[in-house]
Formats: structure tokens, C-alpha cells, sequence
């Protein structure tokens, strides 16, 4: 018997701490490679951490709630001395692939227990009846109630991939089962807040009385005072710890909102033939299985004015030798996601190469995997463009603010019938708003007004995505 320490792996993108969320083992518990023994949250998404031994739970060393650095121990194995040592972690070792459970730089599991000789982390494992798949694979197969032995593999030697079986599961109808929840459930989890929340006044904040403060410090939560109400404010007011996705998100916004100037436009849109539209895609046998909404229509109308007006989907950079701005000519669609842990933006690599119902599934496995809290952080890299779907929450318009290494990014307001001029007669129309944010360094007032002018176009005649 030995026992072996397992530290907090490389978690990759430069990312350097995380914290410990749940475990999911005790010590004295029996554990295989590969069983899930943790949950930890990176700056960029929620992570399931498998057990790289096989064996015997020793001690926890981390307790819940804390945020370690890589390379802290982290839990104790005892195990048989004849297991195999699981690969080191290294910043070299190669990343896991694309669409696996395991987004940790350099880590998986070694090899099985009956091998020989050590295997890389990426080789699929072979299962008694034959089907090669990651564990990942195997997980999320599961979840959905997909019989791997039915699903037809186009991985490297016969491999079956995630998206082997996301395929099938929408040909299965099973899709369904697991479609992004309502707004309005989702809006009741992503925000938790004090049971009772004290407003405490400008004049409270700066001990004076006199001179305004800003309105932000008159609602943040004050700590309580040492004299005798002390026990009385404690149990009015609450600290959160800013931690995770939310410290992530609150430094890239101050980031962007302080170094870019930030210029918004918006303009009301007839959307009855956006509507329309929607409804014809839903009743469409070729749309069975996917969910469509106009955010789909929305996210078509903002590739298409890309097109027009290149410069939105530009981004600024400060070099050593001065600014430039690059041009992408490739739209990686971001779409902002509430999710009960925090705003994330995963974003659909070259969404400009995708059709419709390609990009209604794009949507659909996105939105699915941030409620689950599964994005990767390499879902969120390399984002050019985003959209901000308000209209969830019943609000009309707003200013966003524009994502770090982004030049714009496009709000779509609440869609309500409203009454509409149409050849000079009232009439009630579906109408919303469309806003956009811009970083005026890269576009200019007649390129921000124009793409924006172009977004409303396509929602009034949705015929003009048709080239």
C-alpha cells in the first residue's frame, strides 16, 4: 500500500487558482481512475475534477469554499503498490480535446488498471461491449439516455465523439429533454440575495451627512458597527465574497468600461415578419427537434451586417510599437448567458460557415452547456462579436457594455405588441429595439449607425439573409 497526493492541476488559459465548490468523496470511500471526486470553479466555468488513482479516499486537505493555487495538495489516495504513477501535471502536456468533460491542462487518467504500459490521458477507453469513448463521452451519454452501442461513431478508430451523440440524441428526440429551462426559472437561481436588504443611506456611507456620494456606495452593504446595534445589523445585512466567474466578470467589465469609450445607438424595429418567421421554422419538420426563438433570427441578422460593416467585429490592440486595429474576418458569435453562477459569454467559432439549422443547434448546445455550468474556458476565448438577449427579462433597451478584446456588442429588447403606423393606418405590430454598444477608437458614428440600420433591416424583412 502507498499513498499518493494529488494537487490542483494546471486548470490552462493562464487561469492559476480555483475554488474547491463540493466534493463528492469522503475519506475512507472507494474510488476508480476517473471517478468524479470534485467540483472547482475557475475565473471562466465550473469544472468536475476525476480521480486520477484507483483506491482508497485518505484525508481531504482542502475544505470547501477555499480558493487554492495550482499546485496545492489538494486530497490523499491509498493505493496499491502496484499501481501505476498518473502522468505529472505539466503546462506542456497537451490540453483535453475539445468537448471533453476534463479541461485541466496535462491531467486525466494515466491508463486503465490493467495496462501494462502508461497511455496518454486522450486515449478512449474500450468498454466490454466495444464502444470506444471517452469517459466524458460516456457521462454526458447517460444524461441524455443514449445507448452508446446505438450511436454510429466518426471519431479516429471507430471513436465515438460528443457531438456522435448529441446527433443522436436530437435524432431520438431526446434533445428536448434537456433544452435550455424558461427565463423566468432561470432568473430565480442565478441571482441569490440576502432574505432582508438594508439600504443604507449616502449620508450613513460618508459619516457626515453632507455632500452626495455616489449611489452605488449608498446601496453597497455597510459592515456592521461595533457599538450596541451591531447585533442588530448583523442580521440584516449579508457578505458575498467576490470570487470565480463573478470576480472574473466585475474586472472585465471595469476593464472595458474605462478603457474604451463606449458610444450607444439603438433604433425601434417592426419585428412582425421576424415573428412570423419563427413560427413558420417551428412548425418546419426539418426544425422538429431544435428549439427556435428570434434570438435565432437575431444572431443571422448580426452575421449578415458583419459583412457590411467589418469594423464591429474588429478589436483594438496596444503593442510595444504603438495601437492597431485588427480586422477579423471571421465571426465568433458570443452570446451572454445568466447563469446561476454568473454572466458567462461562450461564443460559436465561425458562425458565418453555418446555416440556419446549423446555427439553431450552435444555439441550442451553448445556452444548454452554460445553465449546466459546463462551458469551458476555451469556449470563451477568441470572441470577435456579442449579442445580449434583455428582452428575456421584459426590458426594452439598454447600454451594454462591450466585451474585453470586442469593438461591439448588440442588446435585443423585449418583443410586445405595440401600435405601429403601416400605410398611414394604426395598426398593432410585434415591435422591439434594437441598441448597440461600440468602441468608437475602431468604429466610427456612420459605421455603428449603419450595422445597427442593417440588424433592423433583417428583422423587418428577415427575405434579406436570403443571398
Amino acid at each position: 500500500m502507498s499513498t499518493q497526493t494529488f494537487t490542483l492541476p494546471d486548470v490552462g488559459e493562464g487561469l492559476t487558482e480555483a475554488e474547491i465548490v463540493t466534493w463528492r468523496v469522503a475519506p475512507g470511500d472507494a474510488v476508480a481512475v476517473d471517478d468524479v471526486i470534485c467540483e472547482i470553479e475557475t475565473a471562466k466555468s465550473l469544472v468536475e475534477l476525476p480521480s486520477p488513482h484507483a483506491g482508497t479516499v485518505g484525508e481531504i486537505l482542502v475544505s470547501e469554499g477555499k480558493t487554492i493555487d495550482v499546485g496545492t495538495p489538494i486530497i490523499t489516495f491509498v493505493t496499491s503498490a502496484a499501481e501505476p504513477a498518473a502522468p505529472a501535471a505539466t503546462p506542456e502536456a497537451p490540453a483535453a480535446e475539445e468537448g471533453s468533460g476534463s479541461v485541466l491542462v496535462g491531467y486525466g487518467s494515466g491508463a486503465e488498471a490493467t495496462s501494462r504500459r502508461r497511455r496518454p490521458a486522450e486515449r478512449p477507453v474500450r468498454s466490454t461491449v466495444g464502444v470506444i469513448a471517452k469517459p466524458p463521452i460516456r457521462k454526458l451519454a447517460r444524461d441524455l439516455g443514449v445507448d452508446l452501442t446505438q450511436v454510429a461513431p466518426t471519431g479516429a478508430d471507430g471513436e465515438v465523439t460528443r457531438d456522435d451523440v448529441m446527433r443522436h440524441a436530437e435524432q431520438a428526440s431526446v434533445f428536448r429533454n434537456i433544452q435550455t429551462p424558461e427565463w423566468g426559472d432561470v432568473r430565480e437561481e442565478k441571482l441569490p440575495v440576502p432574505e432582508r436588504a438594508s439600504f443604507v443611506s449616502p449620508s450613513a456611507r460618508s459619516g457626515t451627512g453632507e455632500g452626495p456620494v455616489g449611489l452605488a456606495r449608498g446601496l453597497a452593504p455597510a459592515r456592521p458597527s461595533t457599538g450596541s446595534g451591531a447585533g442588530a445589523d448583523e442580521s440584516r445585512t449579508e457578505s458575498i465574497p467576490v470570487k470565480g466567474v463573478r470576480k472574473a466578470t466585475s474586472s472585465a467589465m471595469v476593464q472595458s468600461a474605462y478603457s474604451a469609450p463606449h458610444v450607444t445607438v439603438w433604433k425601434e424595429v417592426d419585428a412582425s415578419r421576424t415573428m412570423e418567421l419563427v413560427k413558420r421554422l417551428k412548425a418546419s419538420p426539418d426544425f422538429a427537434d431544435v428549439k427556435v426563438s428570434p434570438l435565432l433570427i437575431m444572431a443571422r441578422a448580426v452575421i449578415w451586417a458583419v459583412r457590411r460593416t467589418p469594423m464591429v467585429n474588429a478589436a483594438w490592440i496596444d503593442t510595444a510599437d504603438g495601437a492597431e486595429i485588427a480586422v477579423r474576418h471571421y465571426v465568433n458569435l458570443g452570446i451572454a448567458a445568466a447563469t446561476p453562477r454568473g454572466l458567462l459569454v461562450p461564443n460559436i467559432k465561425d458562425a458565418q460557415d453555418l446555416g440556419m439549422r446549423d446555427l439553431a443547434r450552435a444555439l441550442n448546445r451553448l445556452t444548454a452547456t452554460a445553465r449546466e455550468g459546463k462551458t469551458t474556458p476555451a469556449e470563451q476565448q477568441g470572441g470577435t462579436i456579442t449579442i445580449t438577449n434583455i428582452g428575456v427579462f421584459g426590458m426594452d433597451a439598454g447600454t451594454p457594455i462591450i466585451n474585453p478584446g470586442e469593438a461591439g456588442i448588440v442588446a435585443m429588447g423585449t418583443i410586445s405588441q405595440k401600435p405601429w403606423v403601416v400605410d398611414g393606418e394604426v395598426r398593432p405590430r410585434w415591435v422591439t429595439t434594437v441598441a448597440g454598444s461600440f468602441d468608437h477608437r475602431v468604429v466610427d458614428g456612420d459605421g455603428m449607425s449603419r450595422f445597427i440600420a442593417d440588424v433592423a433591416a433583417v428583422l423587418e424583412e428577415p427575405a434579406l439573409l436570403v443571398d
